[in-house]
């Protein structure tokens, strides 16, 4: 796991600056992600420069540092990442005559390009990477991103030059970085919490989408092509008929998903896994147990506040699978260490409450470990979220009441207010009862489509565009294609799928990577092997959620390792209990940047539902620790970058 970084400036007068110096400062922006070495790469002809920062984790030897070459000295590579079966393409490549210098996946990798072409070679390859590529015969950069969004890379092409790298400031080293604002995308982000791909936080600046080469020739405008569509297989998986019963594709999974697991135990550092006792992790390490000949090292946190408290539930799974087990109970002066920092390691606004316990749990590991295993991507595969039965639930709802009750209803949503709740507050307690009940409808029938549905059920603020005055938002997946319905009429598979397309890469996943690499720990994801992924699209759905429980397959896949009832309870998540320290521990810090004077002055909010919001959460009307953190989020990522 490594940072990487680079540019190719094809202006037409001489180049001002010292093309090695500017790539070197925009590596040791990345520092953390790679401490072991660092190394530059410049052709002073072409303009390019390349530049790595690595974290040794397969062949700890020199002959692993990057830029490399390739054999044949037609390519130049910097890549993050890991390819779980180097060593059978290696072997392939052997029987083809090819030797290899030394043993690391990059070495193999840039062979497979010279043998294969890029997009050949990619295709052959399972694992997660970014790239960046030189072709010196064609004088061609290529960039790469693995077929989920598991590993990051930014880019930019303004001003005569692409730019790239892992993290966005890497990009801010180059001397001709100097984008604007994209208020489309911050209004975006109030309402997710994230800010999905292709966007970024800044105009010109844009994610490179999972599962996409981008092919750039200067003097050319730069040429994206999916080679893995997530879109395509999906379709394809869920309109073809399955033809398992449910024990032959229980043996499916297995063999897949322990494969998976198999293959992302090669290292030659010490190795472990989060364990938060849930469903996911619970179920990767008791495959890693089973392919392991030692105890596997498993690391979880906890909580004093009993209500979000996990780490009891890790403990007893931990001990039944004889693991070596290691626990970190956080308390709110935890929180005020990593405050200050957050905003330095997630580069653009991010408000997704738990990236503060995955660092705290990153942090812990990699005292013990350089790697680690996560069970992350099984909620959106096997339809693990709450909110899926959410909308579920309130679509059967929709089905029951007859159409002439549905203006009534959703002409409660536009009383004011104050005007409602005062009008509530005199009724007889069993009417204010059904009243409640109504007023609650009256919310569902406020969103028309299963679209609108979810989306409101996701949004931390619903009308994101009355905080940024001027701005206009950006549609997600789930509106800006007209054609979803037609390819996923099932309303939960749609919302799964856009799960996969948005959520997953730009919040789950950068979470993890942003967390992790904050202190040099390499995370890898079993359940997002592109094989384990395809074959969860196709398993029918009411192998994934039965009689109101889900994840119910992957739930019969660990009932063969640990005990039902050491995992049957409901779901927690990995947060943490933030909307209590805001009012009490946290409080200053929060108001600080809360204040009419603070929200004024970067002049983007209107400060009126903010402030709102605050007072409510204060008095405990109403929990609003979701809207309000991506205001937190937001004026702090502002003070620091801004």
């Amino acid at each position: 796991m490594c940072g990487i970084a680079g540019f190719l400036d094809h202006s037409s007068k001489a180049i001002p600056y010292n093309l090695s110096e500017v790539a070197s400062h925009m590596a040791e922006t990345m520092y953390s992600r790679g401490p072991d070495h660092g190394g530059v790469w410049a052709d002073e002809r072409n303009g390019l420069a390349l530049c790595h920062r690595r974290l040794a984790v397969i062949d700890l030897s020199p002959s692993g540092h990057q830029p490399m070459f390739s054999a044949d000295g037609r390519y130049v590579i910097t890549y993050n990442g890991e390819i779980y079966n180097f060593l059978e393409l290696k072997k392939t490549l052997e029987k083809m005559g090819h030797s290899f210098s030394g043993t690391s996946d990059t070495e193999v990798l840039l062979q497979a390009c010279v043998t294969w072409g890029v997009k050949k070679a990619i295709e052959h390859c399972i694992g997660m990477f970014a790239f960046g590529l030189w072709d010196r015969l064609e004088n061609t950069l290529t960039l790469g991103r693995d077929r989920l969004g598991i590993k990051p890379l930014f880019w930019a092409n303004f001003k005569n030059v692409l730019i790239f790298g892992s993290e966005l400031k890497a990009l801010r080293a180059h001397p001709k970085f100097n984008p604007s604002l994209n208020l489309s995308a911050m209004s975006t982000y109030l309402r997710f919490g994230y800010i999905p791909s292709p966007s970024s936080i800044y105009e010109q600046v844009h994610k490179l989408e999972p599962g996409s080469l981008l092919t750039f020739r200067p003097q050319h405008a730069p040429q994206i092509e999916r080679y893995w569509d997530l879109r395509k297989i999906t379709i394809q998986n869920t309109r073809t008929p399955w033809a398992f019963d449910e024990q032959e594709t229980l043996v499916q999974l297995e063999s897949v998903l322990g494969e998976a697991v198999r293959q992302r135990l090669i290292s030659d550092v010490p190795l472990g896994a989060f364990l938060s006792g849930g469903i996911d992790s619970s179920t990767i390490v008791a495959l890693m147990q089973k392919h392991s000949d030692h105890p596997v090292r498993t690391f979880t946190i906890g909580f004093q506040e009993t209500g979000s408290d996990e780490s009891v539930h890790a403990k007893k799974i931990a001990a039944y699978l004889g693991t070596n087990h290691q626990e970190f109970i956080i308390e709110p002066h935890d929180i005020f260490d990593v405050l200050p920092r957050l905003t330095d390691w997630y580069d653009e606004p991010f408000s997704d409450i738990s990236q503060i316990p995955t660092f705290l749990v990153s942090k812990m590991t990699k005292q013990e470990v350089t790697v680690a295993l996560s069970g992350d991507g099984g909620d959106e595969l096997f339809t693990g979220y709450s909110r899926y039965d959410k909308l579920s639930q309130r679509l059967h709802r929709l089905e029951k009441i007859p159409q002439i009750m549905h203006p009534i209803l959703s002409s409660i949503t536009g009383l004011p207010p104050l005007l409602l709740n005062s009008s509530l507050a005199s009724l007889p307690p069993r009417l204010l009862k059904l009243t409640k009940k109504l007023q609650t409808l009256s919310q569902i029938f406020g969103h028309t489509s299963p679209e609108d549905q979810y989306q409101q059920l996701i949004s931390r603020w619903e009308n994101p565009l009355d905080l940024v005055p001027g701005a206009q938002e950006e549609f997600s997946t789930i509106h800006s294609d007209q054609t979803l319905a037609n390819d996923f009429p099932d309303p939960i598979t749609r919302m799964q799928y856009c799960d996969m397309m948005t959520h997953l890469p730009d919040d789950i996943l950068a979470k993890v990577d942003r967390a992790s690499m904050a202190v040099s720990l390499e995370v890898r994801v079993p359940i997002l092997d592109h094989r384990v992924v395809e074959l969860a699209w196709s398993i029918p759905s009411h192998m994934k959620v039965r009689n109101g429980q889900s994840k119910w397959l992957l739930r019969q896949l660990l009932n063969k390792y640990v005990p039902a009832e050491l995992v049957d309870r409901p779901k927690m998540g990995f947060g943490i209990p933030i909307g209590q320290w805001l009012r009490a521990p946290l409080r200053e810090w929060a108001e600080d940047l809360l204040s009419e004077q603070a929200l004024k002055k970067s002049g983007l909010f209107n400060p009126s539902p903010i402030r709102k919001r605050w007072q409510e959460h204060l008095s405990q009307t109403h929990d609003r620790t979701r809207s309000l953190w991506t205001i937190l989020m937001f004026q702090s990522w502002h003070a620091r970058w801004m």
